[in-house]
């Protein structure tokens, strides 16, 4: 049943379906295969259903909707003016401003795409008037808002601790360790960039100009202190977080900036209702296929074809991130984590790898398949942003891939990357 059933997404996929179509199709031939028929299709329901059910992935749309809010207002445009002010007139301070506002913006919105848009938009022009290429912009811009998926909160950690039941709030803490190795990694490949590409520093910021920058920001920097003191605090959970951040980025650009009115809240909301429907829809279907493949017994087929079961932790994480990094080079990274996270589950408990680990590391990979040719969702939502052609999107890609590969190796051989932080919070 296996072969035919990956048959029909693939060439779903290659038709040009969007990826909800190829998961429905499948899960669809699995029960009727399965089942002799289209008797048991409640069976199929019931599967979706149980898929959208649990509580904190209500934490998601809100996430979104915070997002969006930020995106459309003021909150990105401080962040990066507060970045600037700091390290603008650096060797790279402007590539390295990128990177840092990306992480920052990633820590108040969870999301790559959000972070394309709100940071992108307005640093792309300057980085090119300042002399870098636009390979290389786009590249940074791409691979700098995958720190989002690591730096809390990250709608890829909450799908993933839905699937796997492990602490979202630990995965939170667990991913500030390399996000932050990796914001380190590339300010310093963009110092070298700027220094062989002979990029010219821009001038210094005053102390008084840095201090209103700081000022400006307070407001916007107030997501992440509500985030990761309100969960670690014990104030409220990651999805009671999620909702206190959507009425305070209402206030931050409703009342305090008044960057929105209610027409603009009200096309928000709407667009945000939107992108929810497509993860919904994707994390039911995810849900219905991942059920046909664990009662078709297939992923015990393909994990004792590699033999899996006789390795040890270190190499079933490499397995593990291989499987995710190659996954997310051509599907949706909330489709390869509902399929997978299932078949890799069984094996990571028998072998005692702390699910905080992998869970990690698996955010990592997905991070890094969202920005990889072929298909990585963050080249495609560059491509509709900047109107540039593929090709030119990817060009500058091959260097940062690298860093993130690296920091996935680190991460194998070293985990207190990203468990140190944990065990100080829960531990």
């Amino acid at each position: 049943m296996a072969v035919p059933l990956f048959a029909i997404m693939i060439v779903l996929l290659l038709i040009g379906f969007p990826m909800m179509i190829p998961l429905i199709a499948g899960a669809t031939f699995g029960f009727y295969s399965m089942f002799g028929g289209f008797g048991q299709m409640e069976t199929m329901i019931q599967q979706i259903m149980a898929g959208i059910r649990p509580a904190s992935l209500i934490a998601v749309p809100m996430f979104i909707f915070a997002a969006d809010i930020m995106t459309r207002g003021q909150s990105a445009g401080r962040l990066i003016d507060m970045v600037m002010s700091f390290v603008g007139h650096l060797k790279g301070g402007l590539a390295v401003s990128t990177a840092a506002a990306c992480t920052m913006f990633g820590a108040v919105s969870g999301s790559t795409q959000a972070t394309v848009v709100a940071i992108g938009s307005p640093l792309r022009p300057r980085m090119l008037k300042a002399g870098y290429s636009d390979s290389f912009v786009l590249a940074l811009i791409v691979n700098s808002s995958d720190i989002a998926f690591l730096i809390p909160p990250s709608i890829g950690m909450i799908i993933y601790g839905v699937v796997s039941g492990t602490s979202i709030a630990e995965l939170f803490i667990a991913g500030i360790g390399p996000g932050l190795l990796i914001l380190v990694l590339f300010s310093i490949y963009s110092w070298i960039y700027a220094v062989r590409m002979g990029v010219p520093t821009e001038p210094k910021t005053p102390w008084t100009d840095r201090a209103r920058a700081v000022r400006n920001a307070l407001w916007p920097l107030g997501f992440p202190a509500i985030i990761i003191g309100g969960i670690y605090g014990g104030i409220f959970s990651p999805t009671e977080a999620a909702a206190v951040c959507v009425l305070y980025a209402l206030i931050l650009e409703v009342v305090v900036f008044r960057s929105l009115d209610l027409a603009g809240v009200y096309r928000t909301a709407k667009s945000t209702g939107l992108i929810t429907a497509v993860v919904f829809i994707l994390v039911g279907a995810g849900a219905a296929f991942s059920w046909v493949i664990s009662f078709a017994q297939v992923p015990q087929a393909v994990l004792s074809g590699i033999g899996i079961d006789d390795m040890g932790p270190i190499a079933i994480l490499f397995v593990i991130s291989i499987a995710f990094f190659i996954g997310c080079m051509f599907v949706d990274p909330i489709v390869v984590i509902l399929i997978l996270v299932p078949i890799f589950a069984p094996v990571v408990e028998s072998a005692g790898i702390d699910p905080v680990l992998v869970g990690t590391l698996i955010t990592l990979q997905v991070a890094i398949g969202s920005a990889t040719p072929p298909f990585g969702c963050d080249i495609f939502t560059a491509i509709a942003v900047f109107k540039r052609p593929y090709w030119e999107v990817i060009r500058g890609t091959p260097p940062f891939i690298i860093i993130l590969l690296s920091v996935s190796v680190a991460l194998i051989f070293f985990p207190q990357i990203a468990l140190f932080l944990r065990d100080l919070a829960f531990r």
